[in-house]
C-alpha cells in the first residue's frame, strides 16, 4: 500500500505554501505575499505519530477566473484533489468567509474526499475573533484553528487529517539507489515542461507559451521498461539583470536546490534559437556540483534541416560547451516525442558512469603508462613525481594524486591525465574530481 496523499488548497494567498514548509519542516514552496505565487503542484514528505504521508501544495483556485495562468492553476489543484486521499482546505480568518471560499468548497464537496476545514492566520492568543465562527456556515465538519506563520494549531490540524488515513498503513521508502533523480534544467521556455508531460503522459507542469511560467519544481515518479526515474522539472533560470524581484529571485534558488537533489541532470537547449549566454550559465551549475549531465537540443522538429545539419550543429555545441566536453549532445522533441526512448537510455548510462568506482591497481596502470608517453612537467630541474593515484569517491568520480610538488602539477598535464582515464574508462557524460596531495617536498 503507498503512502496517502494529502492536498492543500484554497483560494489565493491564505497562507497555503507557508503551512506547507511548517508542516513538512522545510522551505520548498516559494512563500511572497504576491496571489498566485505558487503556481505548479509541490511534493513533500511529512511525518506525524509515526504516519508517513506525502503532502501537495497547490496553487490558489479562482472558481470563475479566465485568465490563462489561473484557469491552469484551477486545473493543476483539480489534478491534486483527484490523486489526493485528504484534502486541508485553507482559508483567512483576517478575511473571513468570501464568495471564492464557498466556490471552493462546493469543489471540494464534490470530490467526495475527506475534507479538512483549517482557518488560517489565527494568529492571536485568547479568545477566537468572531469572523471564525463564519466558516462554520461552509458545512465541513469543525473548523481548525491555525497560524501557519507560528505553528499554532498545526498538531490539532494533522491529528484531524490522520484520522482518514487506512488503518494499517505500510511505511514505504524515500526513493532511494533505484530510482535515478533527473533534473530537467534550462532559461525559460525551452520546452522542459513539455519534456516532464511527454514522458509521463500526464500534464504535471503547467505549459504555456508565457517564458518563467513554471515558478516551483515538481517531481514525477516513472516507472518503465527503461528503469525507475524521479524527473524534477525546475523553474528557469534567469539571466541575473532580469532577476527584478522575489518570485524569480526564490526560482533561481529552487532550480538550483533541485540540481543538488539530482544526480543527472538534462540541459534543454531551444534548437530555434541556439545556444546562448545563459545556456552556459545553466550547464555551468549542473557542472560545477558533478553532476551527470546531457545536452538535450529540444524542439528539433521545428528545424529545417538536410543531411549535414544535425553534425554542423553538434560541433558547433562541443565548441559552446566546451568547459564539458564529457556531456552527450542529444537531438529531441517533446511535442512529436522523438528520441526520448533515446533520451532515458543516455540517462541511465550518464548516472552510471558519474557513479563509477575503478580500483587503485587499475588507476595506477593507466598512470604508468600516461607518465611513460608523456613526462610529466619540470621546473628548474625538479621534475613532478606522481607516485599513486587512487579513487576517493563517486559522483563525481574524484581521485587523489599523490606526488612530490603540487605547483609542478600544471592544470594541461592534470587534464592529460584525465583523457587517458577517460580513453581507457570511459566516464563519458561525468566530470571528474582531481585532489592532489604533498607527500614530501624535499624529494626533487
Amino acid at each position: 500500500m503507498s503512502r496517502p496523499i494529502v492536498a492543500i488548497v484554497g483560494r489565493p494567498n491564505v497562507g497555503k505554501s507557508t503551512l506547507f514548509n511548517k508542516l513538512i519542516g522545510q522551505r520548498l514552496s516559494i512563500v511572497d505575499n504576491t496571489p498566485g505565487v505558487t503556481r505548479d503542484r509541490i511534493y513533500g514528505d511529512c511525518e506525524w505519530q509515526r504516519h508517513n504521508f506525502l503532502l501537495i501544495d497547490t496553487g490558489g483556485i479562482e472558481p470563475a477566473s479566465d485568465d490563462i495562468i489561473l484557469v491552469q492553476m484551477r486545473r493543476q489543484a483539480q489534478l491534486a484533489i483527484d490523486s489526493a486521499d485528504v484534502i486541508i482546505f485553507v482559508t483567512d480568518v483576517k478575511t473571513g468567509v468570501v464568495a471564492s471560499d464557498e466556490e471552493v468548497a462546493a469543489m471540494l464537496r464534490k470530490s467526495g474526499k475527506p475534507i479538512v476545514l483549517c482557518v488560517n492566520k489565527c494568529d492571536g492568543i485568547g479568545e477566537m475573533p468572531a469572523e471564525f465562527y463564519e466558516f462554520y456556515n461552509l458545512a465541513l465538519d469543525e473548523p481548525i484553528a491555525v497560524s501557519s506563520v507560528h505553528g499554532h494549531g498545526t498538531g490539532d490540524l494533522l491529528e484531524e487529517v490522520c484520522k482518514y488515513f487506512p488503518a494499517e498503513e505500510e511505511e514505504e521508502d524515500d526513493f532511494g539507489g533505484e530510482y535515478i533523480k533527473v533534473a530537467v534544467i534550462g532559461k525559460p521556455n525551452v520546452g522542459k515542461s513539455s519534456l516532464v508531460n511527454a514522458i509521463s503522459g500526464e500534464e504535471r507542469a503547467i505549459v504555456s507559451n508565457i517564458a518563467g511560467t513554471t515558478r516551483d519544481a515538481t517531481d514525477t515518479i516513472i516507472e518503465n521498461e527503461h528503469g525507475k526515474f524521479v524527473f524534477i522539472d525546475t523553474a528557469g533560470l534567469r539571466r541575473k539583470s532580469r532577476v527584478d524581484d522575489a518570485i524569480e529571485k526564490y526560482s533561481v534558488i529552487r532550480a538550483k536546490m533541485a540540481v543538488e537533489r539530482a544526480t543527472v541532470c538534462v540541459i534543454m537547449i531551444d534548437a530555434t534559437e541556439g545556444f546562448t549566454e545563459q545556456d552556459s550559465k545553466v550547464a555551468g551549475i549542473a557542472h560545477e556540483m558533478g553532476k551527470a549531465c546531457i545536452i538535450a537540443v529540444n524542439k528539433w522538429d521545428a528545424v529545417e534541416k538536410d543531411g549535414k545539419t544535425m553534425d554542423v550543429q553538434r560541433k558547433k555545441l562541443m565548441n559552446d560547451f566546451s568547459f564539458m566536453p564529457y556531456a552527450p549532445i542529444i537531438f529531441i522533441s517533446a511535442k512529436t516525442g522523438q528520441r526520448l526512448d533515446r533520451l532515458y537510455e543516455l540517462i541511465k548510462f550518464v548516472d552510471e558512469q558519474n557513479a563509477m568506482r575503478i580500483s587503485t591497481g587499475k588507476l595506477n596502470d593507466v598512470l604508468a603508462a600516461a607518465t611513460a608517453r608523456v613526462q610529466p612537467p619540470t621546473d628548474k630541474g625538479r621534475r613532478l613525481k606522481i607516485y599513486y593515484m587512487t579513487q576517493a569517491s563517486t559522483r563525481p568520480p574524484t581521485f587523489v594524486c599523490f606526488v612530490n610538488r603540487k605547483d609542478l602539477f600544471h592544470y594541461s598535464y592534470q587534464r592529460y591525465l584525465d583523457n587517458q582515464i577517460r580513453e581507457i574508462f570511459g566516464l563519458e557524460g561525468t566530470p571528474t574530481n582531481y585532489v592532489i596531495r604533498e607527500r614530501d617536498k624535499n624529494d626533487t
